[in-house]
């Protein structure tokens, strides 16, 4: 399955954010899922800076095709959005990758 990978980016640490999403990443990986990693335009961002909207709204785009979400805990606006837009797609969202069904 592809899954998006929801958390917290801005909110606390951009660096330990971007690992953790980084870390369920590859544990969603090793499964056998195809995860998408928002997160990573972060270092995208550092070669050309765009405005904040323009990443999330490339996110939303990604999320539309995805077959699940993974939402990370921590408090997150954007990450937020992103699973409402998923639920009006009715696009799973999971908040435990155990509960992420096999591929």
């Amino acid at each position: 399955m592809r899954v998006f990978v929801s958390g917290p980016y801005t909110n606390g640490d951009v660096a330990v954010n971007v690992r953790t999403a980084i870390l369920a990443a590859n544990r969603l990986l090793r499964k056998g899922h195809i995860p998408f990693v928002p997160h990573l335009t972060h270092f995208w961002h550092l070669v050309v800076p765009h405005p904040y909207e323009d990443w999330l709204e490339l996110d939303m785009e990604w999320l539309k095709v995805c077959d699940a979400v993974l939402r990370l805990p921590g408090e997150s606006p954007g990450a937020d959005v992103e699973v409402r837009l998923a639920e009006s797609l009715g696009i799973p969202v999971y908040y435990n990758e155990v509960a992420i069904p096999s591929p």
